[in-house]
């Protein structure tokens, strides 16, 4: 089994915990309050994660280089417009049409990794991320065809698409800055990627913060019992997606996270005692498929 592999799905499983423990934050901190506890508690750790390697090998500090701060800012902010634009989908009238468009994510990273990094896919790839893509999209429940087709044009669909474009960018930035940086093996390039990544947004979202929400660092802090252990999963997971991204092609790499939704829908059966409708089903099935073929290829 290639080493990108089990990255990637550690990656999704932390992913999950993080939601849940996200979750468990929301009645208590806004939702820019909920995302930045992810930043500011992960940050520290990363850096420690970072030392830590060093210390083990011996080795000094990589070098940076200017394509990895281009690079590296570009997947920062990337990352939190995209994540910004999702949640105003929430309040948009055409929501379940702007979710199906921003769904083709993998299908964009796979362009955007072809466009900008040179990295084009093969035909059985893209057999593979498309499959996973049409799977996330059924379990997410798809609008009627009618809905679907006149919502095209639509507000929601422009953001859709705008959000799965930029998600595209961020895994592309990420992958870009790793392989950027001027020496080190895989763990410390994700490992130092993640370390600057995560600061940088830190900073960015506590300015954003203290301008538009006074008061509410100081509630993040307050929630830190619970807070700490959204850094650490959310750190767990960002360092494997990052090392995942370090050796392979990020449309790859995306198209097999989407293990998540299937642990995320066993936690929802198992720990919440839900039933599996028929759509969840068949979109298991074909992301279950798509992940296989990728695999196999």
């Amino acid at each position: 089994m290639e080493l990108w592999i089990p990255f990637t799905i550690a990656a999704a499983f932390a992913q999950n915990i993080r939601f849940m423990l996200q979750k468990a934050l929301k009645g208590r901190l806004s939702t820019i309050g909920v995302t930045f506890s992810r930043f500011v508690f992960a940050a520290p750790l990363a850096w420690l994660v970072v030392a830590g390697l060093l210390m083990r090998d011996g080795t000094g500090w990589p070098g940076l280089t200017p394509a990895f701060a281009l690079y590296a800012g570009i997947g920062a902010v990337a990352q939190i417009v995209a994540t910004a634009l999702l949640v105003a989908l929430f309040s948009l009238r055409n929501f379940a049409v702007g979710v199906t468009f921003s769904k083709t994510e993998t299908v964009m990273t796979a362009l955007l990794s072809a466009a900008i990094l040179a990295e084009p896919v093969s035909g059985g790839a893209w057999v593979a991320i498309l499959v996973t893509a049409a799977g996330v999209i059924v379990m997410s429940g798809v609008p009627d065809p009618g809905r679907l087709a006149s919502g095209i044009l639509s507000r929601a669909a422009g953001v859709g698409i705008a959000s799965g474009v930029i998600f595209s960018m961020a895994s592309i930035g990420y992958r870009g800055a790793s392989l950027s940086l001027a020496s080190g093996d895989f763990l410390i390039r994700a490992a130092v990627t993640l370390a600057v990544v995560t600061t940088f947004q830190t900073v960015i979202m506590a300015f954003w913060m203290a301008w538009r929400e006074p008061g509410e660092i100081l509630r993040v802090f307050g929630a830190w019992r619970v807070a700490v252990w959204v850094g650490l999963s959310g750190m767990l997971g960002s360092l494997g997606w990052f090392t995942a991204f370090t050796l392979q092609n990020a449309a790859y790499v995306k198209a097999l996270g989407q293990v998540e939704l299937l642990f995320t829908l066993a936690a929802s059966v198992f720990f919440f005692r839900e039933r599996i409708s028929r759509e969840e089903l068949a979109g298991i099935v074909m992301i279950g498929g798509g992940i296989i073929l990728l695999v196999l290829i």
